[in-house]
């Protein structure tokens, strides 16, 4: 896999660096981050992983099995503990992540424990050969999160936007809701408007903030 073309399946798995319309191999690209062994792409890991299971449905057999070396194995699997630890840290709980949990050995429980407990004080720790710094693995873990929220106030608004548009439609015409959207910004209306909104418009706005007239519309929509 190219450079160009990590980058474009990371962004669709939550590290948001480019935008990309082609498919996507998730385990590949999963497995191509292991193998970078860079060390941001490593802290995006946590945030690739999460997208990933949620929604493309991570498959660990398919990743290690886009792994050669027995290196690349043990990066794969010491990334899956530092992103269970921090999921831990979040508070979060994915059923796949407990399903991994319970094949874990001693000695991988014991390394969850050392790293959970690293997170905690928020001090540099050597895990794998690299170099993590808590404050940072959380930064951008936490940004994925605000994006996604933020993403989706963004689908909220769009469909509050096209429901009233379509509400509007269903009232008034064309160049009557030109005029409804007109006043209610206190755009300024021309002679010919203002005789019209009020001839015509101003009923149907009237009507509409009817309290009576509003609850027996939504008693009907529950027949």
């Amino acid at each position: 896999m190219t450079d160009k073309k990590l980058l474009e399946s990371l962004s669709r798995l939550g590290l948001p660096l480019m935008e990309t319309s082609e498919d996507l191999d998730v385990s590949r690209t999963l497995a191509e981050v292991v193998k970078s062994r860079d060390a941001r792409l490593w802290e995006g890991f946590p945030v690739v992983l999460v997208n990933a299971a949620r929604d493309y449905r991570f498959d660990y057999v398919q990743v290690y099995n886009n792994l050669a070396s027995d290196e690349e194995k043990s990066d794969f699997h010491r990334l899956l503990l530092l992103s269970l630890a921090l999921y831990d840290s979040a508070h979060l709980s994915f059923s796949w992540m407990n399903r991994l949990k319970e094949r874990f050995t001693d000695e991988e429980k014991a390394q969850l424990k050392f790293l959970r407990s690293a997170l905690a004080r928020d001090e540099l720790f050597d895990f794998g050969g690299m170099q993590f710094h808590p404050a940072r693995l959380k930064g951008v873990f936490e940004l994925y999160f605000q994006q996604e929220a933020g993403r989706s106030r963004q689908q909220k608004e769009r469909y509050e936007d096209l429901s009233l548009e379509y509400a509007l439609s269903q009232v008034f015409s064309p160049k009557q809701k030109e005029l409804f959207r007109k006043k209610l910004d206190g755009l300024p209306l021309s002679k010919t408007e203002k005789e019209y909104y009020s001839r015509t418009v101003k009923k149907k706005v009237v009507a509409l903030a009817n309290a009576e007239l509003h609850r027996l519309a939504q008693k009907l929509m529950e027949y």
